[in-house]
């Protein structure tokens, strides 16, 4: 049968911005440009490996201290503030 379920813990997180500040707290790795002339990206070091993020999508921080990249629309659908 399925259940509905709810997330028991908040999580912190920060919308990504691209700053210097942000690169090093997340340890981000700047990615390109690439010799086809495509744009830079950034790279978001996980337990699963790196994600790739843009500004704008937002850096979780679960409660073990992980991080991952959320979209912001799915942010926006997902997730309110607390605090």
């Amino acid at each position: 049968m399925l259940h509905e379920y709810r997330k028991k813990e908040p999580i912190k997180a920060e919308q990504f911005d691209g700053s210097t500040k942000q690169i090093a707290r997340y340890k981000v790795h700047i990615v390109g440009p690439t010799s086809w002339g495509d744009a830079s990206y950034f790279l978001l070091p996980t337990k699963e490996g790196n994600m790739k993020t843009n500004k704008g999508d937002w850096i979780a921080t679960g409660i073990d201290g992980e991080h991952w990249v959320i979209a912001d629309d799915i942010f926006r659908r997902t997730y309110e503030r607390c605090d």
